[in-house]
């Protein structure tokens, strides 16, 4: 069974065991989420085992993803660097963003 979510404005497309990168999830303090948490989401937007799918406008109704946890890290940095020719000015900038590493535990709908 797959279902695609969506979290921080994205949508993924996840099956149960899978680990991916989403954007920081935090608590209701501004904490990032501890480590080992569950975490659900009812933002399912389709559903499909097999042959059939179930689409929802625009969620799918009952259906819920359930995750853990397991790290909060930055990514790798990105280098901006904007250069305006022939008016010596030049300007470097760095930045990481933040994510939060988690593992599908359970797809239920």
């Amino acid at each position: 069974m797959h279902a695609i979510i969506r979290t921080g404005g994205k949508q993924y497309r996840v099956r149960e065991g899978d680990s991916l990168n989403i954007e920081r999830l935090l608590d209701d303090d501004q904490n990032p989420r501890a480590l080992g948490e569950i975490v659900v989401f009812a933002d399912v937007l389709a559903l499909g085992d097999g042959g059939s799918i179930k689409v929802g406008r625009p969620h799918v109704a009952g259906a819920t993803v359930s995750a853990t946890v397991i790290a909060q890290a930055r990514a790798k940095k990105v280098i901006i660097f904007k250069i305006r020719r022939r008016k010596n000015s030049q300007r470097r900038r760095g930045h990481r963003q933040y994510f939060t590493r988690i593992r599908i535990t359970s797809i239920t709908g």
